[in-house]
């Protein structure tokens, strides 16, 4: 069983930056793609970004685009999301999320594991 906990969430000002952790433990992680999704107060849960763990192929949303970087450690078995350009907009609880194939996806019932999530307040 897949375990992910995330940190590093917190407030930042707007233009400012912040940097997610997601740490992975359980089973050998080289077939998995993992990815980072958020919910905004009031909204449903959205596509952030994505990873495939062995090639390290990625795919963001529109919104995030050219201000978020995904990138993963192998040997610590993390997954990391740096924020920067930072707006109000971000704003919301951030969940990392991995799934038993190793291609990215952007659908959440596409993952098979969820952390807890970690929130992100981005004042103007």
């Amino acid at each position: 069983q897949v375990q992910l906990v995330e940190s590093g969430g917190g407030l930042a000002q707007a233009g400012g930056s912040l940097r997610l952790s997601c740490a992975a433990s359980g089973p050998a992680f080289s077939n998995n793609a993992m990815g980072w999704f958020r919910r905004a107060p009031g909204k449903e849960r959205e596509f952030v970004a994505a990873i495939n763990w062995r090639t390290g192929t990625v795919e963001y949303s529109d919104s995030v685009k050219d201000r978020f970087t995904i990138s993963r450690d192998n040997a610590r078995k993390t997954m990391y999301l740096q924020m920067n350009s930072l707006k109000p907009e971000d704003t919301a609880n951030y969940y990392c999320a991995a799934r038993r194939n190793i291609i990215v996806a952007r659908q959440e019932w596409q993952y098979d594991y969820w952390g807890q999530g970690t929130q992100v307040t981005v004042s103007s």
